[in-house]
């Protein structure tokens, strides 16, 4: 499956802000919006035009593309799943990316960034249920375990992921059990549990262009 293979930093640089794709890098000074916070390119310094209307919607569904990692294909069928789905849209399409098996691994902190999420599902390094699962777009359900397999827990990066996870906290609909790797989805995520700078109502928008 195709995947962005650029360097992250620029995604951040070009919506100006911080979408914490570099893991533990985002927190510290080598953040590259901390030294240039301001879009890349050879004009990045004088893009001083006011974002107005359909500008303002694509940059929303850019930011979200790039926080949960997804391309614009995949991303237009979550978006048309989601319609088809009961209740509102925006919120709906919320729920379907927090679900995403590298999401949660990453919300539960077996991983400091998505992509090193993304890595561990598909290296199988990842659980539900007890049964290794390798699709990092694989939707989990309310009542589901997601694990590290024990021959993984030795793993360096997620024994440091772990740790630091500790002091960030997981979401209300997740529960983690540190010592044994393993979390468990309580209850499918409401749009109080996502604590995203998002306004989903502009994507539903550009879409119904």
């Amino acid at each position: 499956m195709a995947r962005y293979t650029g360097p992250v930093c620029r995604l951040c640089r070009r919506e100006r802000m911080k979408l914490f794709l570099k893991g533990e890098r985002c927190f510290k000074e080598k953040c590259a919006i901390e030294k240039r916070g301001y879009p890349p390119g050879q004009h990045g310094q004088r893009r001083g035009r006011k974002i107005v209307g359909y500008g303002i919607q694509l940059r929303e569904k850019q930011k979200v593309k790039r926080i949960y990692g997804v391309l614009e294909r995949q991303f237009r069928l979550y978006f048309q799943e989601a319609d088809r789905r009961k209740g509102i849209t925006g919120e709906n399409l919320l729920q379907i990316l927090e679900r995403r098996l590298d999401n949660v691994v990453f919300s539960l902190g077996f991983a400091s960034s998505r992509a090193q999420a993304r890595q561990l599902v598909r290296h199988g390094h990842v659980t539900v249920d007890g049964r290794k699962t390798t699709i990092p777009s694989f939707q989990v359900k309310a009542g589901q375990s997601i694990s590290i397999r024990e021959a993984s827990r030795t793993n360096p990066q997620v024994r440091a992921s772990v740790e630091s996870a500790s002091g960030r906290g997981v979401p209300d609909w997740l529960t983690l059990d540190a010592a044994s790797f393993t979390g468990k989805v309580q209850a499918l995520p409401s749009r109080e549990d996502i604590k995203l700078p998002v306004q989903e109502q502009l994507i539903v928008e550009l879409y119904s262009r």
